[in-house]
């Protein structure tokens, strides 16, 4: 049986990773920061499989413990600070996270190949928010990274580190370079599950608006299930490398509204969203747009959700969860 460690194991990415690591046949280490972490209580019920270990990016002890812990076949360091909006509100502790944080963790595995002998396959979780003022249209990997916000500047660093350790020791160290991703499970905070989330409630009669910054943002979105995918895919080749992983399609943020209103019947929502000036980024990200055809020749992937369907997905995922909600109250 081989074995994974994931960290950032209790967010959208691990728990799809960890489902699908687990119908592999894989033992499934979770590592989650503190043992009082609620995270981990909901983990366990809802993934029941996982062995969860407790650890911190930030304390390399902590690490070279749950390595030891783990003795993992591959390492799936998708633990970071992701919420882009907050990187300007604390750049340090993101930095520390999400930048150095990914030092530790390649530490960790390269002190534990050094002490046991075994060949460990690592991933880095890495986004394309590195691209930021992007350079070319579409974003390969080789197009020039121009951060856009301390988040981006934190996975530059993380990226070129697993890089260098990739040529400094030999690792089998990969990133990729996932563009937006989503899901039921993504956070209320991220822009597509806040539309979502918000559509469903108004469509209940429990909201009458949203309020969002700027409608006219780009993004690449797809579906985390099928992007897991791709990051299981990486570690079974024989050379590490680094991918671009997207759908190829852009869409704005008024296409997501279109698509999530669209779902409820509503047509016209320029009357229930609000602009409010306190959502706009300091440094906007006007259009990503990846070119994923390294990973489709080499890695046999592609994704398999279309952007209608995600949205539509997200969108009837909210109503049940916000009508469950609406009837506890009533009961």
């Amino acid at each position: 049986m081989k074995s994974a460690l994931i960290t950032g194991i209790t967010g959208q990415d691990g728990l799809y990773l960890a489902e699908l690591l687990h119908a592999k046949g894989y033992r499934v280490v979770g590592l989650v920061r503190g043992q009082n972490n609620p995270k981990a209580a909901r983990l366990a019920e809802s993934h029941p499989y996982v062995d969860i270990v407790s650890g911190n990016l930030l304390d390399l002890s902590s690490l070279m413990r749950a390595m030891t812990y783990a003795n993992p076949d591959e390492v799936y360091n998708l633990g970071a600070v992701s919420f882009v909006a907050y990187s300007w509100q604390n750049a340090r502790l993101t930095s520390d996270v999400t930048g150095t944080g990914v030092l530790n963790m390649l530490e960790a595995v390269r002190l534990h190949q050094d002490t046991t002998g075994k060949d460990i396959r690592y991933y880095q979780a890495s986004s394309s928010e590195m691209f930021g003022k992007v350079q070319e249209v579409p974003q390969r990997e080789s197009t020039l990274l121009w951060p856009r916000s301390p988040y981006g500047v934190s996975k530059v660093f993380g990226h070129y580190m697993t890089i260098n350790y990739r040529e400094s020791y030999g690792m089998h160290a990969s990133s990729g370079i996932l563009f937006n991703h989503e899901s039921p499970r993504r956070g209320p905070e991220f822009v597509t599950r806040k539309v979502t989330q918000a559509v469903a409630r108004i469509a209940l009669g429990i909201d009458d608006s949203i309020a969002l910054g700027n409608l006219d943002a780009q993004r690449d979105w797809g579906f985390a299930g099928d992007y897991v995918r791709a990051m299981w895919l990486m570690l079974q080749q024989d050379i590490a490398d680094d991918y671009v992983i997207s759908t190829g399609e852009t869409h704005s943020i008024r296409e997501l509204l279109d698509v999530a209103f669209g779902v409820v019947g509503i047509d016209r929502w320029d009357h229930l969203v609000r602009i409010d000036p306190r959502f706009f980024r300091p440094a906007e990200v006007d259009l990503l747009i990846g070119d994923s055809t390294k990973a489709r020749e080499l890695l046999g992937w592609k994704p398999e959700v279309g952007f209608a369907e995600l949205i539509t997905m997200m969108v009837e995922a909210d109503l049940d969860t916000e009508s469950k909600k609406l009837a506890g109250k009533v009961a």
